[in-house]
């Protein structure tokens, strides 16, 4: 198994992007991010190059389908865990409606706390609520640079 980035780096680096505005399919801190595009750019600066060119993708959180590409995606390149046992600096993909595919992103900062881009509001950082927790779908590590 592959080693994992030390967590309180990658909260470190996602909270460097507090403040960023909300800015769809986006990738810059201080000037504009998407939920994925924050995991893009924290991938960057932990581990380096994205391995793959990110395609268009649909903004609707309704969005349901055979395959979950998010996740796909992240199982190529990340560390996946049972969402039940992950915890800080964990990135978690969530399920916004209950059939609907994962499409949306977050980190986990603390034991009740998470930070995501969210829509007019950009990066913030804000409480776990059960509501929250209960879409979490998917969790993944960061790995460590090699």
């Amino acid at each position: 198994m592959r080693a994992s980035t030390d967590p309180q780096r990658v909260i470190a680096v996602a909270r460097s992007w507090l403040g960023t505005p909300y800015h769809d399919q986006a990738s810059l801190r201080g000037v504009g991010c998407d939920c994925l595009g924050l995991a893009r750019g924290i991938w960057r600066e932990i581990v380096g190059q994205e391995p793959f060119q990110i395609p268009p993708y649909s903004r609707d959180w309704g969005e349901t389908g055979p395959r979950e590409v998010l996740a796909e995606g992240a199982r190529r390149m990340m560390i996946e865990r049972p969402h039940a046992e992950v915890g800080l600096g964990a990135l978690v993909l969530f399920r916004m409606t209950p059939r609907a595919i994962a499409k949306h992103v977050g980190i986990l900062t603390g034991p009740d706390t998470f930070l995501h881009a969210y829509e007019r509001l950009g990066v913030i950082e804000e409480p776990l609520t059960p509501t929250w927790r209960r879409r979490i779908a998917f969790a993944f590590l960061f790995p460590d640079r090699t």
